[in-house]
């Protein structure tokens, strides 16, 4: 019986996925002000360690643009969808331009677009991600169903404050002191954020 695969995170592997978090959905989806916290704490993340971002907007003539609170003029790529998964040819290209290997995804909703993005980059051999404290649905259940489904595609689910402490690996690393600072600046989010993700850890 073979060992399950390691996934590691590194910054000049790494991408960020930011999937649909946009301004018609606010008072629709369950705990959203969190699923923006760390959506902008990973941003700010992604520009201190250099790590392209990637973002779509589904339908946003209907569903409007990505969130006023998130600033995404670093992204690499936003693109508009209608498309649940985010695995587009565009974005694909993107990844081989970057030699990617891992994605950190999160967004909404956890068991639509999320979903079907994580499976789509497992079926392309990339190691995907999910932050369990960024995904969220406007039907609270449908989150802990997605997430046990993506982990039992062989996804990682773990919590923007893990991969931020993978990613830079060493109190001694050049980035450390600013990552360091990011998660004192989101502590008392992330502790809100708790509640959205302490029923889901039961359940994986």
């Amino acid at each position: 019986m073979s060992l399950p695969k390691i996934a590691k995170l590194t910054p000049q592997t790494t991408a960020l996925f930011i999937c649909d978090i946009q301004e018609r959905f606010k008072g629709v989806i369950w705990q959203y002000p969190s699923v923006i916290s760390v959506a902008g704490k990973m941003i700010k993340a992604s520009k201190h360690l250099d790590i392209p971002m990637v973002v779509t907007e589904q339908y946003p003539k209907g569903l409007g643009a990505t969130v006023a609170e998130l600033d995404i003029s670093d992204a690499k790529i936003c693109l508009p969808k209608t498309k649940f998964s985010m695995f587009l040819p565009e974005i694909h290209q993107l990844l081989q331009k970057h030699n990617t290997k891992s994605v950190l995804l999160l967004g909404i909703e956890s068991h639509v677009c999320v979903l079907q993005t994580a499976l789509d980059l497992l079926d392309n051999s990339y190691d995907v991600h999910v932050l369990a404290d960024g995904v969220s649905s406007s039907n609270y259940p449908e989150i802990d169903i997605a997430l046990a489904r993506m982990k039992q595609a062989g996804a990682v689910i773990t919590t923007s404050e893990s991969a931020l402490f993978q990613l830079v690996q060493d109190a001694k690393h050049e980035k450390f002191k600013g990552i360091s600072n990011l998660v004192k600046e989101y502590s008392e989010a992330t502790k809100v954020n708790k509640l959205l993700y302490k029923n889901v850890s039961a359940n994986l």
